[in-house]
């Protein structure tokens, strides 16, 4: 038993690391600080997925864990539902914490990849992030709402990446005060 448990793990660890690959066109950011990253960031705008879906006043606050990762706990407000709904997750940098490459978990073994592929250096006010390919793509934001320009440059960036950005979901954020659990920076 103990052999087909072993091989059902090999066989499975190329599926579960195909997942933290880099999509083409895009490149970590280097100089990467995770402490400055640490705290609130909220969703600006999203490519479409199942877990998401249907989700405004979306939120992450991202924390260290004691085994030296990183605690990633996403909120979003469901209208249908009317109520919050939340998951936890952890993330561990795949190369070296100075590169805007890690790798995340809401799912056990299973790990996705959380590329940081465009930042404000000098506050870390905003982030262009991705997946492991083109279908995962993030606009976040310290605040529920960024300059226009920003978004433009953020939006066209995404673009040259090979992102189809004229499928992005602007998140609304019109209940955030009622959440007492998110705080802004």
């Amino acid at each position: 038993m103990k052999t087909a448990k072993r091989l059902f793990l090999l066989f499975l660890l190329p599926f579960i690391n195909g997942c933290v690959g880099i999509p083409a066109g895009v490149e970590p950011v280097g100089d990467f600080e995770l402490e400055r990253y640490l705290g609130t960031w909220y969703e600006i705008a999203r490519l479409d997925h199942s877990f998401e879906r249907g989700l405004n006043n979306v939120s992450a606050q991202y924390s260290r864990r004691d085994d030296g990762g990183v605690r990633v706990l996403n909120r979003g407000y469901s209208a249908a539902d009317q109520s919050w709904q939340e998951a936890e997750g952890r993330a561990y940098f795949v190369d070296s914490p100075s590169l805007g490459y890690l790798k995340v978990s809401f799912f056990g073994l299973f790990y996705g990849s959380y590329i940081i592929f465009e930042l404000d250096r000098e506050h870390y006010h905003y982030a262009l992030v991705c997946g492991p390919d083109t279908s995962y793509l993030w606009i976040l934001a310290r605040r529920p709402e960024l300059a226009e320009r920003v978004k433009q440059s953020l939006t066209a960036r995404a673009a040259a990446a090979g992102f189809d950005v004229s499928r992005l979901i602007w998140v609304e954020h019109d209940v955030q005060a009622a959440d007492p659990a998110v705080r802004t920076p």
